[in-house]
């Protein structure tokens, strides 16, 4: 017999859920026996009782409590609680554990008014018993051990909020009943309150804010949510905009942006998906490239770019790097000139996990080629850009967003992106000030739209009046929160009671009724983020791969997951959580401890992927190890042996967001990398000089590159040494001239008589501009001459460029018209593009001034900006 860990009722061994009081019977997920989840806890205690026992005989006081003991069972169990213990004259009953409802904190304050209600039904009986009350309830995340049986005696939650429902409970007034703030939140329209005074709780160091709960009330607009399994209701008009947005970039050739702003769940997707429709069903053949931004803050720099520029090319995350670079190749091929083609494919690489080992990159530069992309693919025929959940991007691809929309014109151009509304909190003017702008802010559905969606999620034609009734007042517009509401009722849930408040309650409650395997792997997925794979669930959950298919198909049935018909995995099957909140609801039932084990096995399934193409992900597994890390050392595990992991992967991730030009997101990785060392071992001298040079990028002091410099130097490598001093004397130009120098010379010191070398070059280059500055117009012409020949020689285009804007101007600036031919010269050899293009278009605006030609000194200018 199985017993129900709710109310001890045995049933057969095969049951699913308990035949007394319905709560789910399923074993603990992947066997740990433990679950983090939002509970809220009723304490009642009786007042005077110990001045009532001093006075009364043992066997009088033993039946008083007996029946109010019963009593108070009754009436909380009968609001879906469990009674946790009974301590002398105190009552404590949990809700939301072992298994949640969706209105838990809901139906805790009615069990706290039925017990108080119950109480005076006692005195009315027997005027003699006179008893009273002190009542808290109090709502909080909980450790809650899944196989404790309360009736034995046995603790099943633990966590602060049970000891605050104590200490508020000795502040309630005889009679009354305080909430706290989170349990307020959440019925305040449920519920009539009164305000109290704040709590003064030992141990706490902030008076508690609490609310005295008067009565229950009449319950209107509580929000629900739901979309995606009915066809589109009520959102006619914002498909028109982007309908009409389409239909303008087609008919003008121009590049239009489109916003859908809106809270979790309102139909910023749906809405997506309605377009794609309306484009396969288009004549006219339109392209559709979609990215999405990860949540992980900053964490994975022009992650959404990336996936476009990948479903461009056809890049799969199992293809190994010659196989990217190939298919990268052929796509960039969409750039008709070729020396720009070759432009464009060296600054997508890092795009797609191909960068080379350059620690630095020019913002603009790669921003440019990126548009030019983009513009290319635009100008084959329409073309829709999509980048989902652009309120988790880093700031480097708002802004590449942002000056898409400014600078692409004459194609046909549509860029969607969604966002909840803490974007423009971020960025308060996003899209304003362009012609082709539109922001379009999502509302609630009305009644009758919200109606129409609850007959089709229901897939009836009538619905009982009250029902409907019902479910409407509860979805409050919000079509997720609807269709959440119906699916409940089809897995066997009750209509009567209370609704969900919010979507964590009703998420959590459809995640405990599924069964112990697919709530293994629901939270198992739940890691790897919102999209994952089947060979990732075979890694961390050890099932066959025949039986996760099965189980994965019956939460497909249930929608939970999707399957999708393209996998960026070869050989695996592409998942996705239908709804992002399903995600974080299940992840957030997993303890620490098991959280950082799943992150872990995260960490080695991704590794176990192409080794070559080990920078594309080196993001993702540095977030994977941050977090096992952080998980690992609150649940006191011993985190010792990931430490040196975590350091090559953040630095890895450093050294690819400096190629990418995002400096804040390198800086932020490579000051994680250096933290987590160990105080007894060394930074490696790479690590140093990525970390030098990032912090330069943020105007961050530090002594990294000085390090980076010594220890290169020590290792027998002079020319990375010189690199490093170069970079220490780049940024100390700023802050010192004197230290700038001081480097200079450093850096001439560690190549001199050696043979050329890039490093050898670096230091000519920069010892030229340096002159150039100083006005020391012979040196500066003789060390330009060199750098330039032996850039030459040595086939490095780059630093000939920027040798080549030197030796120009500085003879421009004397009056010599041959200047202008250098600097021209360096143009082309740059492409027209990075650091040296951008040098020597400004030193070409200077060099035509200084020969009087102020029209052509103008247009090398604004080039130059």
């Amino acid at each position: 017999m199985r017993a129900c860990a709710s109310c001890g009722f045995e049933n057969i061994e095969t049951a699913k859920f308990c035949s007394e009081c319905g709560a789910s019977l399923t074993a603990a997920p992947g066997g740990a026996g433990e679950e983090r989840k939002v509970v809220s806890v009723v304490f009642v205690d009786l007042v005077g009782s110990t001045a009532r026992a001093e006075t009364s005989d043992p066997e009088d006081v033993r039946a008083l409590l007996r029946v109010y003991h019963e009593r108070a069972r009754e009436e909380l169990e009968r609001h879906g609680g469990t009674v946790e213990k009974f301590i002398g004259d105190a009552v404590v009953a949990v809700f939301g554990a072992p298994v949640s409802h969706e209105d838990d904190p809901e139906r805790a304050v009615r069990g706290a008014l039925a017990v108080r209600a119950a109480v005076a039904s006692l005195n009315e009986e027997e005027p003699e018993r006179d008893l009273h009350v002190r009542i808290a309830v109090n709502t909080g995340e909980a450790l809650v051990a899944l196989g404790a049986s309360p009736g034995e005696g046995e603790a099943m939650v633990a966590g602060d909020v049970m000891n605050t429902a104590a200490r508020l409970q000795g502040a309630a007034p005889v009679d009354g009943i305080l909430v706290g703030e989170h349990t307020y939140r959440a019925t305040d329209r449920a519920i009539v309150y009164r305000e109290a005074e704040p709590v003064l709780a030992k141990g706490k160091s902030e008076p508690i804010p609490v609310w005295e709960a008067v009565e229950a009330r009449s319950r209107f607009g509580i929000d629900l949510g739901g979309a995606g399994k009915a066809d589109l209701v009520g959102r006619d008009a914002e498909l028109d905009v982007l309908v009409d947005a389409l239909a303008r970039a087609r008919a003008e050739r121009s590049t239009q942006l489109v916003t859908l702003v809106g809270v979790p769940g309102i139909g910023k997707s749906r809405l997506v998906y309605e377009l794609s429709r309306v484009v396969d069903a288009d004549t006219e053949l339109i392209k559709w490239r979609q990215g999405r931004s990860l949540p992980y803050g900053e964490g994975v720099s022009y992650w959404a770019l990336g996936e476009i520029v990948k479903a461009q090319a056809g890049i799969l995350e199992s293809d190994p790097a010659e196989e990217a670079a190939a298919k990268l190749a052929l796509a960039a091929a969409i750039v008709a000139d070729e020396r720009e083609r070759a432009w464009v494919e060296r600054q997508l690489r890092p795009l797609v996990g191909l960068t080379g080992d350059e620690l630095t990159s020019d913002q603009a530069g790669a921003f440019a080629a990126w548009r030019r992309f983009l513009e290319a693919i635009a100008d084959e025929g329409p073309t829709v850009l999509v980048f989902e959940d652009l309120h988790w991007a880093d700031d480097g691809l708002l802004d590449f967003v942002d000056s898409l929309v400014e600078w692409v014109d004459g194609v046909a151009l549509l860029v969607i992106c969604t966002a909840r509304p803490e974007l423009l909190d971020r960025r308060r003017g996003w899209g304003g000030g362009k012609r082709n702008a539109t922001t379009v802010s999502l509302t609630p559905l009305d009644d009758a739209a919200t109606a129409r969606l609850v007959l089709a999620l229901l897939d009836k034609p009538v619905v009982e009046a009250d029902l409907q009734q019902a479910l409407i007042r509860r979805a409050a517009g919000n079509p997720l929160y609807a269709e959440e509401f119906v699916r409940m009722l089809e897995a066997g849930g009750s209509p009567e009671g209370q609704l969900p408040e919010n979507v964590q309650g009703i998420v959590a409650a459809r995640i405990d009724l599924l069964s112990s395997e697919e709530k293994t792997i629901v939270q198992s997925a739940s890691v790897l983020g919102k999209v994952f794979w089947s060979d990732s669930l075979v890694a961390l959950t050890g099932l066959e791969p025949w039986r996760l298919a099965e189980t994965l198909r019956s939460l497909e049935r249930k929608e939970f997951v999707r399957r999708e018909h393209r996998s960026a995995v070869s050989g695996a099957t592409q998942h996705a959580f239908v709804h992002a909140l399903v995600r974080d609801a299940a992840y957030g039932q997993l303890p620490r401890a098991a959280r950082a084990r799943l992150h872990v096995a995260t960490t080695e399934w991704i590794e176990s992927l192409p080794e070559d193409r080990a920078e594309d992900r080196a993001e993702t597994v540095a977030h994977h190890y941050l977090t096992a890390i952080e998980l690992g050392r609150a649940a006191g595990d011993d985190v010792s042996e990931l430490g040196a992991r975590a350091v090559r992967a953040l630095q890895e991730a450093g050294e690819r967001a400096l190629a990418l030009s995002a400096y804040t997101a390198a800086a932020r990785f490579l000051s994680h990398a250096l933290e987590l060392l160990p105080e007894h071992v060394d930074p490696s001298p790479e690590l140093l000089a990525a970390a030098g040079q990032a912090f330069g990028f943020v105007n961050r002091d530090g002594d990294e590159l000085a390090r980076a410099v010594d220890a290169y130097e020590a290792a027998g490598d002079p020319d990375r040494a010189a690199e490093c001093a170069i970079a220490a004397s780049f940024y100390a130009s700023a802050r010192s001239g004197y230290e700038a120098q001081r480097w200079l010379d450093r850096a001439a010191a560690l190549v001199e008589g050696r043979p050329a070398s890039r490093a050898q070059a670096l230091v000519l280059a920069e010892q030229a501009r340096r002159a150039g500055l100083n006005v020391q117009v012979a040196t500066a012409l003789e060390w330009a001459e060199r750098a330039a020949a032996m850039a030459r020689e040595l086939g490095d285009d780059q630093i000939r460029a920027d040798a080549l804007v030197t030796w120009g101007t500085v003879r421009a600036g004397s009056g010599d018209a041959r200047g202008v031919e250098l600097l021209e010269e360096a143009l082309t050899l740059s492409a027209g593009h990075g650091r040296p293009a951008s040098r020597a278009h400004t030193n070409l605006g200077y060099a035509w001034l200084i020969l009087g030609d102020l029209r052509r000194s103008l247009t090398a200018t604004q080039r130059a900006r």
